[in-house]
């Protein structure tokens, strides 16, 4: 039957490509034509639906909704693991090993990251997918099926021939961009947010109805088997390789590890490149590599012996919020930060946290005295993500935002398009002060030697109060502030007579305009090639740039308008200042007319040297895959902006065809 061929046809080649885009990395097709394809097998399916394989990939839509989950045993334990805290663990787990074989471990180890998500076990059948479940309390699990079922990274049948019965264990998790996605959805539907990507994770695959799980952008990687014996595999590294040839994802950053030395450089490594990844981990796991010797050393209670978790700082923790402080941003921004009791949150002691705005700490209602939920990962400043409701007492207050700016007492406004309540005295003391921290950082024209406490120190002794004063700094008051000297003063004059002449598009970037960064800043110059014309700009020449929006177009005809800044540029003028375009053609320029984005990490080059060298050569930088992106530059671990790219027939550069191409 015709029917029953292009079905059987229609299934296997979208699993293959699934197989290809989730496991490999590396689509035959556009999503479209996987889309056409798809719609195609679900129209056939619907008109003979008794020609429905098991493992048809529309059954990933979602079935009906469960009344509640069934539980499941799991046939052999799902274990936990034995934690390590410091090097010095993992030193003496490898010494318990030693005396527990009477023999040290020679063969090596697997070092795999701990990801942050859901562990599940899929039981395979005849290589058909037939029952997911939770981990449970290691025992019995609740049977998740259906809700697996729509995880596309999870095959629902196998590719190659396997053990009749194979049981494959990993780790069901949401990338960090999904859940800020998810989120953002959850706040617009007047829901609450999740707290962290595991959550989310874990509530999608709770769902009784299948199809909502279906919404959730989740992800998997198996690490193992519940039967070592059910594979061919002598090592857990040969079985990771294993399991991706039959289907299943996983994890790049896995790695053998000849000795326990190696193993700790490993857990450097990845602790240094953690919050680059596109995923949550948690630590690092450490197994004895030769799956023989694994079953020579058994389980202990409920935990392998021959493994051990080396976990990483915490990221979240609770504390007390004990108050709130005010601060004022160089745009007039009032931005209340939670005055906390010290917490230790991946490895720094933290007492202060954002509470983003008024908005925001009304929607959490986060009040004084509460016990708090606190996160912190990498250089992202600490956020309050909500509070214990369960431990109010009854004393908490209310948070009250005051309406006179605590910096200068002007009163204080909010637009009613906007969130952020501002204060409207461009002198108003903070704003000057963070303007000019702004001016002098990487994010303005990086003078060397006026980080933001020398900056704080020169403002607080009365030296400097605006952008002007820089360029007309006394040098024997410079030289007598406590801490300086004469070498300091000479380095950071010679620093500030070389801002002089800033590049017309750092300058723009330093002064610090509402809504005009570093990639409007870069198109102003483009277009106008000089701060008079730019200044001079009204509206409607503005908005004939591509990349200049309403808002960019109205704060720069308002900053310009201003008489305040109008003096303060006659100053700079008359103090030298002048910024100056590059004085090659446009066309001359080897990336003119190119806009790139960065993805995952460089090893020759930081993301500022980069972007500096896409300006440099003409181009435009952007911080995601838009229609306007001409390239992409992939470094190692880069993630979903490199499908994305992909999907979109963007060029795709690697960083070292990167370099060549500015080369010439």
């Amino acid at each position: 039957m015709e029917a029953a061929r292009r079905i059987a046809e229609l299934t296997r080649e979208l699993n293959e490509h699934a197989y290809r885009y989730y496991v490999l990395d590396d689509p035959l097709i556009s999503d479209g034509e996987y889309d056409r394809l798809f719609q195609e097998l679900l129209k056939l399916e619907e008109a003979y639906p008794n020609l429905a394989a098991a493992d048809s990939p529309t059954r990933r839509v979602g079935g009906a909704p469960l009344d509640k989950f069934a539980q499941v045993e799991h046939r052999l334990p799902m274990l936990s693991l034995e934690n390590g805290f410091s090097d010095q663990d993992l030193r003496g787990f490898s010494l318990r090993l030693e005396r527990f074989l009477n023999e040290p471990v020679t063969t090596g180890f697997s070092a795999e990251p701990k990801l942050d998500g859901l562990a599940v076990e899929l039981v395979y059948q005849q290589g058909r997918l037939s029952t997911g479940s939770t981990r449970g309390d290691g025992l019995v699990g609740e049977d998740i099926s259906a809700q697996l079922q729509t995880v596309k990274a999870i095959p629902l049948s196998l590719l190659q021939d396997a053990a009749e019965l194979l049981e494959v264990r990993g780790e069901v998790y949401m990338e960090k961009q999904g859940f800020a996605e998810l989120n953002n959805g959850q706040v617009a539907r007047g829901l609450p947010p999740f707290a962290n990507p595991r959550n989310a994770a874990a509530g999608s695959l709770r769902q009784l109805d299948p199809s909502v799980t279906a919404q959730r952008p989740l992800k998997f990687f198996a690490y193992g088997v519940g039967d070592l014996q059910a594979t061919p595999c002598s090592r857990q590294s040969e079985l990771l390789d294993y399991l991706r040839t039959i289907g299943f994802p996983t994890c790049p950053h896995n790695a053998f590890c000849r000795d326990i030395d190696a193993v700790i450089n490993h857990y450097n490594r990845l602790a240094s490149m953690r919050h680059d990844l596109p995923y949550e981990i948690d630590g690092m796991v450490v197994k004895v590599d030769e799956l023989q010797l694994q079953g020579r050393l058994g389980v202990k209670s409920r935990a392998p012996r021959w493994a051990i978790a080396r976990k990483f700082p915490a990221t979240q923790g609770t504390t007390i919020l004990r108050g709130v402080d005010f601060q004022v941003g160089r745009t007039g921004a009032i931005t209340p930060v939670a005055l906390l009791d010290p917490v230790n949150l991946d490895g720094a002691t933290v007492s202060r946290a954002t509470l983003h705005n008024q908005d925001e700490i009304a929607r959490k209602d986060l009040r004084i005295g509460d016990a708090v939920l606190v996160q912190r990962a990498g250089d992202v400043i600490p956020e309050v993500v909500k509070p214990i409701v369960d431990k109010r007492a009854g004393t908490e207050t209310p948070i009250i935002l005051p309406t006179r700016c605590p910096a200068c007492d002007s009163e204080l406004v909010k637009p009613e398009d906007e969130a952020v309540t501002r204060c409207p005295n461009m002198q108003c003391p903070a704003q000057l002060l963070r303007g000019l921290v702004h001016y002098c950082s990487k994010a303005g024209l990086d003078i060397e030697g006026l980080g933001k406490r020398n900056v704080e120190q020169l403002f607080e002794e009365g030296i400097v109060r605006e952008i002007g004063d820089l360029y007309t700094m006394d040098r024997e008051a410079v030289k007598n502030l406590e801490g300086w000297g004469d070498k300091s003063a000479d380095k950071v004059l010679a620093a500030i007579e070389q801002a002089r002449t800033p590049p017309l598009a750092d300058f723009i970037a330093a002064l610090g305009i509402r809504f005009i960064g570093e990639n409007s800043a870069a198109l102003l110059e483009s277009h106008f090639g000089s701060l008079e014309k730019i200044a001079a700009a009204d509206a409607e020449e503005l908005l004939e740039i591509d990349g200049i929006g309403d808002q960019a177009a109205r704060s720069l005809v308002d900053y310009f308008s201003n008489e305040r800044v109008a003096a303060m540029l006659d100053r700079l003028r008359r103090s030298g200042v002048s910024p100056v375009t590059a004085h090659k053609a446009a066309g001359d320029l080897v990336l003119s007319g190119a806009t790139l984005v960065f993805t995952g990490s460089l090893s020759k080059l930081s993301r500022d040297e980069a972007k500096k060298l896409v300006k440099d050569h003409g181009g435009t930088i952007a911080s995601s895959v838009t229609q306007k992106v001409t390239h992409v530059v992939a470094g190692e671990k880069a993630g979903s902006k490199l499908s994305k790219a992909r999907e979109a027939g963007k060029t795709i550069l690697t960083e070292e065809e990167f370099l060549d191409l500015i080369a010439g």
